[in-house]
């Protein structure tokens, strides 16, 4: 779809992955063309696709064509001779044969011609960093995430873990789209109003005004209410950006508050920015809250209730606890060590030394008086504020618990919990003697990214490593018994999301999948990629959606069509200059190159509760290095504002104008003013010895 417009609302089939917009867009040579991935080089971190990179020395439709190749076939005759220095020792044994440096061995007299092609070291590290060969050499486990974090993306180590070989995808390997189940779901109301009416002849159904003119003239077929409730539902906003908000580092996650009056987004340079959103279209700076010890980044964050405290967390064991007053300072945060059990002295407590276990994600209770945490000693926290402790750990997973979040907003007893060994575990607190969990959601074939509940104490929202997303029912969860006796490991191929790419051979259906409804398109790589389900406000709950490695944020239809398609990444493209002088060390270096193509991986969304505006936060930037958060609004397919300021307002992280943003001499720049002197003179032509004129 054209991303400049507003967002289809039409349920078009879901796309294909390896279909997508590729993520680098071209328009230096004025072109709205997309360039193909490989043009990033960045081998690590892109799904193979048919249109895989030519590599000399390794051609990818032999490779689709046969499994395995014979050494002999194509290759008799030619001798591959890695040299790593000029001087090359070759030494000659007692049979008369020679012998070199890679340890082949071939007569000295030998009648069939031998070709020799020179090999560098840069060429076989290029090669082996083709996807094909990088699941040959993974030689970890399964599970085993070594001392690598979740989302550390920057090692030099570009394989992960052990993958298990599979044949080629089937057409039934993935659930039908549209997908039965969640038809009914649409159809009985649940998640929005359906519509049984449709001028086809004039698609007017399409239109804001016609619905509103219908509604005024009393000749809509629906009530009232519907007939509102349908209105709201069709504005999904466009790819447009009204803001740019540009960070000097990474975002990791932001989120507005339950009633739309706050924003918060969390960066790696551990600070938390707050916003004053009570107008959605005009934010103000609110301010800033900093991790004092943080590692890596900051993991996660939660508003409580009252929006009066904001708790986020690090790869450390310890919550700090800012209020979000702007009178009250947040430079020393409050802080909650989970791994207190009430053993620990007071004078024993966490003072920004030693940690016992890193924290992936935390949310605050309906009541506000709790903290649950998921960390990466494979167990949930319950942290209780008023008791400065944790009163209860759940040691329930066998690997890190990515994701947690209450089941209803207004009951602390049910909890769900997502783990990197691939379930979805329900908790409920009132029937835990033998701390034995209470239904287990079984169904993807990888590890766990991010759970969401729809705050009815039924419906969950799951993202998986295994590029899906999946809707659950609580009443139809797996027992315990029956799950205890399943091993989910058996149905992983221990797909490292960090440096792998994903194809669609690598998927098999789960033979106990008991999800509702199966979401596919957008890519969940690289980091914990985020899905929620949309606002009950201001889309009657009739979506959920994602964002994605390729720059996007998916917009869904229950039935698992796609209803609309944010580009974030066309959206910034190019909207802050390269700086390498600021810089240089934040672009992404593989294989001795600086990857500093404009890249964006939306990491997390939030659809404001009241008003049709999206803000995603993202990787974004040369490299991927910095990041954004960006505003998308409904506005009817227009291509800028009438009135200022106008669309893509670029603004710095405290939303100022920062002319450093846009590509332009900086005033104290002597060298760019000089070059532009010296360019606005007028040069008189003149023939040069060959007569030519210039």
């Amino acid at each position: 779809m054209d991303s400049g417009g507003p967002s289809e609302t039409t349920r078009a089939q879901s796309p294909d992955p390896s279909s997508h917009a590729t993520n680098i867009y071209d328009i230096e040579n004025g072109q709205d063309e997309w360039l193909d991935e490989e043009d990033d080089d960045d081998m690590d971190f892109e799904p193979a696709t048919d249109e895989s990179e030519a590599m000399e020395f390794f051609d990818p439709a032999e490779a689709e064509e046969s499994e395995f190749h014979d050494a002999d076939d194509g290759l008799s005759g030619v001798e591959i001779d890695f040299s790593a220095n000029d001087d090359e020792n070759v030494e000659e044994d007692e049979t008369g044969l020679e012998t070199g440096v890679t340890g082949t061995e071939r007569p000295l007299n030998n009648s069939v011609p031998v070709g020799r092609i020179q090999v560098t070291h840069n060429q076989i590290m290029r090669l082996f960093g083709h996807a094909g060969l990088r699941d040959l050499f993974t030689n970890h486990r399964s599970g085993d995430s070594g001392n690598l974090s979740d989302d550390d993306d920057d090692s030099d180590n570009g394989y992960g873990n052990r993958r298990r070989r599979r044949g080629k995808a089937s057409k039934g390997r993935y659930p039908a789209v549209p997908s039965e189940e969640g038809e009914r779901l649409m159809a009985a109301g649940t998640f929005g109003e359906s519509e049984h009416f449709e001028d086809k002849l004039r698609n007017r159904k399409r239109r804001l005004a016609t619905r509103l003119m219908y509604r005024e003239l009393g000749t809509s077929p629906y009530a009232p209410n519907r007939a509102n409730k349908l209105a709201a539902q069709s504005l999904i906003p466009s790819s447009n950006a009204d803001t740019i908000i540009h960070y000097n580092d990474r975002c990791y996650s932001g989120q507005f508050s339950d009633d739309g009056n706050f924003f918060f987004s969390c960066g790696k340079d551990f600070k938390v920015r707050m916003y004053d959103t009570s107008n959605p279209y005009e934010w103000k700076y609110y301010k800033t809250a900093i991790y004092p010890y943080g590692q890596w980044t900051i993991t996660d964050a939660s508003l409580s209730p009252d929006n009066r405290f904001l708790a986020y967390s690090s790869i450390r064991s310890v919550v700090c606890l800012a209020p979000t007053d702007p009178t009250l300072s947040a430079d020393s945060p409050l802080f909650l060590d989970f791994s207190d059990m009430g053993q620990i002295s007071r004078q024993d407590r966490f003072r920004g030394g030693h940690s016992n276990f890193g924290i992936w994600s935390i949310r605050f209770s309906g009541d506000g008086r709790e903290v649950i945490a998921g960390t990466s000693n494979q167990s949930v926290y319950v942290y209780d504020i008023e008791a400065k402790r944790s009163i209860l750990q759940i040691r329930g997973h066998n690997d890190d618990v990515n994701a947690v979040c209450f089941g209803d907003k207004s009951s602390p007893h049910i909890l769900y919990s997502g783990s990197d060994d691939t379930l979805i575990k329900v908790w409920d607190r009132r029937s835990m003697g033998d701390s034995r969990e209470a239904g287990v959601f079984m169904g993807h074939t990888e590890g766990l990214t991010y759970v969401d509940s729809k705050g009815d104490g039924r419906y969950v929202l799951s993202n998986g490593k295994d590029q899906t997303m999946k809707l659950w029912d609580l009443r139809k969860m797996m027992p315990t018994e029956k799950a205890s006796k399943l091993d989910p490991g058996s149905y992983s191929t221990g797909f490292d999301y960090r440096f792998m790419a994903y194809t669609e051979a690598e998927y098999d259906p789960h033979p106990y999948d008991c999800s509702l409804v199966t979401f596919r398109g957008h890519r969940v790589l690289k980091t914990l990629i985020r899905c929620h389900f949309s606002p009950p406000a201001s889309t009657d709950s009739r979506y959920v959606y994602s964002g994605s490695e390729d720059g996007s944020v998916y917009i869904y239809n229950m039935d698992a069509t796609l209803a609309g398609r944010i580009n974030v990444n066309k959206a910034t493209h190019h909207s802050r200059p390269k700086e390498p002088e600021f810089y240089p060390h934040q672009y992404e270096i593989r294989n001795g190159r600086n990857l500093d193509a404009w890249k964006t991986c939306v990491r997390d969304a939030s659809w404001h509760p009241d008003a049709p505006v999206i803000a995603a936060t993202s990787w974004n930037g040369w490299g991927m290095s910095t990041g954004t958060c960006t505003t998308h609004t409904w506005n009817d397919g227009a291509e800028d504002d009438e009135s200022e300021p106008k669309m893509g307002l670029r603004v710095n992280q405290i939303l100022e104008n920062d002319e450093d943003l846009y590509d332009r001499p900086r005033r104290n720049d002597r060298l760019s003013q000089t070059r532009s002197r010296l360019l606005s003179q007028v040069v008189r032509a003149a023939d040069d010895d060959d007569g030519v004129v210039w």
